[in-house]
């Protein structure tokens, strides 16, 4: 089943239930899907990869959002933001533990060959790649950091 297929059905699961919060939630994750099948040069249906590029997109954005808000003292907001990002991790493949990424990442630069920090773009490149979808961006550029000067 595909992302959108299974939204349809969790959204109308929602519908049922009257949960608005979710209802909203999952509305909000279908548009951004629409929005991508309907962009200039885009395929009927997307990838299964260019659903998770979307998914993590919105899980980025309800962080930052939740977190801007609670900077600003506007919990109901937050709160709000929070909600909808367990609703997205939902669809998100599990995310992996820092020590399972260190593993991954000491695999991967042992397998470009790098041996110091400046060559954090070669493994960026492949780590990126290859772990899309399982951990954050940011955190494999921290430990890639942290590995690579140690």
């Amino acid at each position: 089943m595909s992302l959108k297929q299974q939204i349809d059905t969790d959204i109308k699961n929602a519908m049922k239930a009257k949960n608005k919060e979710e209802l909203q939630a999952l509305r909000s994750i279908k548009s951004m899907i629409l929005l991508a099948e309907s962009e200039k040069g885009a395929e009927e249906n997307l990838s299964q990869d260019a659903e998770m590029k979307l998914l993590m997109k919105a899980a980025k954005q309800r962080k930052e959002s939740a977190e801007t808000y609670k900077s600003n003292g506007r919990d109901e907001l937050a709160n709000a933001e929070l909600l909808e990002l367990e609703i997205i991790e939902r669809y998100l493949p599990k995310q992996m533990s820092e020590e399972e990424l260190s593993e991954k990442l000491k695999e991967i630069i042992q397998k470009v060959g790098a041996s110091g920090p400046q060559d954090m773009g070669k493994v960026m490149g492949v780590a990126t790649k290859e772990l899309a979808g399982k951990a954050d961006g940011k955190m494999i550029s921290q430990l890639v950091k942290q590995i690579l000067t140690s």
